[in-house]
């Protein structure tokens, strides 16, 4: 068993290339430790049970077990982390490709991403009593998983990346009906919250030069976003958040906004940068509790959300060595939760500490904005 995962610390901030290792700002992922990422999410990809589903049912004929409602997103406790589970198996693997859990991820993605299982999942979805099924969190992982493959040059991805088209238009179908008459934005530290979600959803629409969905995030971005001020970043975090309402939203509006206007935005939004511990670590009491380790989670996405709003400043700004230096301590702390020693963790946290340590949203050809 290991039980703590290490990431070097190092001081400069190559560009992220297929094969070399892959760097945040301050944080360096060696293979080694991809390796021990890769082997949480193998671990329970094609893992059925313990599961929590919330499965809409209109007759007893909508009965079925994980595996039967949705062939091959179905591990890994839940249908979201069963996503990102997949996705962290290919953004490793296409990062590391000489690595040794490169055959083991390929197989198990070639036993779970086949055409007739994925067609499957799109029937699931597209059932008119699920038109808020894993909305936002979910679909904006699923198509995360999407535009990962989409960037990786790979005939089998490419296979993937194509039997995955129904479940995409479905997902970005109900997000274009939904988001437009959505007339408050959520601000929980949960799934159902709509900055983090936004983010995730503009990367992917970025990679796909899909027009239509950026301007629909412009326009919430106006509409739930751009008036805010002195967002009460002391009231965070509630007790079972994995994501800051106030930082996800200046990650979001960092792709929508160009530096200059970002600046602006952000001396109204979080004035208290920089400050004596103005961001103070988030204290987990107790990993094998579900719901308590989700602070786990919190710091690493903190983490990354503060390297996001630093590469969305200017690089003159006073504010960018706070940030980083933040994200770092954040990332520390996070990165301790990140093992194999309780389910409620391991299940999902490694895709985290492989969004922070690869920089995903900012070093990937779907970042809106380029590394400083």
């Amino acid at each position: 068993m290991w039980t703590r995962t290490l990431v070097t610390l190092a001081f400069m901030l190559p560009a992220l290339m297929p094969g070399e290792t892959a760097m945040a700002d301050g944080l360096s992922l060696e293979q080694d430790t991809a390796g021990r990422f890769a082997a949480l999410a193998l671990a329970c990809v094609d893992r059925e049970y313990p599961n929590q589903i919330r499965h809409v049912m209109t007759s007893d004929d909508d009965a079925g077990t994980p595996r039967q409602l949705t062939p091959s997103f179905y591990g890994c406790f839940d249908w979201h982390s069963a996503v990102h589970g997949h996705w962290l198996l290919v953004r490793l693997s296409r990062l590391f490709p000489e690595a040794d859990f490169v055959a083991e991820a390929e197989q198990k993605l070639s036993t779970n991403l086949t055409r007739d299982k994925l067609l499957a999942e799109a029937a699931y979805m597209a059932h008119t009593e699920r038109a808020g099924f894993q909305r936002p969190y979910g679909l904006a992982w699923l198509l995360q998983l999407v535009a990962e493959l989409d960037e990786w040059d790979n005939e089998q991805a490419r296979q993937w990346r194509d039997w995955l088209r129904p479940a995409e238009q479905i997902a970005v179908s109900r997000l274009h009906d939904w988001i437009p008459i959505l007339h408050y934005p959520i601000r929980d530290g949960e799934h159902s919250q709509t900055a983090f979600a936004f983010g995730l959803i503009h990367d992917y629409a970025k990679r796909m030069n899909d027009e239509r969905t950026l301007a629909m995030l412009a326009d919430a971005a106006e509409r739930f976003y751009q008036g805010d001020r002195n967002c009460p970043l002391s009231w965070e975090p509630s007790g079972h958040d994995f994501l800051s309402p106030c930082l996800a939203e200046a990650d979001f509006m960092r792709r929508v906004l160009d530096p200059e206007a970002f600046t602006d935005w952000l001396d109204g939004f979080l004035p208290q940068i920089g400050d004596e511990n103005w961001l103070p670590i988030a204290v987990v009491t107790d990993r094998e509790d579900g719901k308590l380790a989700h602070i786990d989670g919190l710091n690493l996405s903190r983490a990354w959300m503060l390297n996001g709003m630093a590469h969305g400043l200017p690089a003159a700004d006073r504010r960018r060595q706070a940030l980083v230096d933040s994200a770092m301590a954040h990332a520390e702390a996070g990165l301790e939760g990140v093992t194999d020693e309780f389910y409620a963790g391991s299940h999902w946290l490694a895709s985290f500490a492989t969004y922070l340590t690869s920089h995903r949203g900012t070093h990937s050809s779907a970042a809106a904005s380029p590394p400083p």
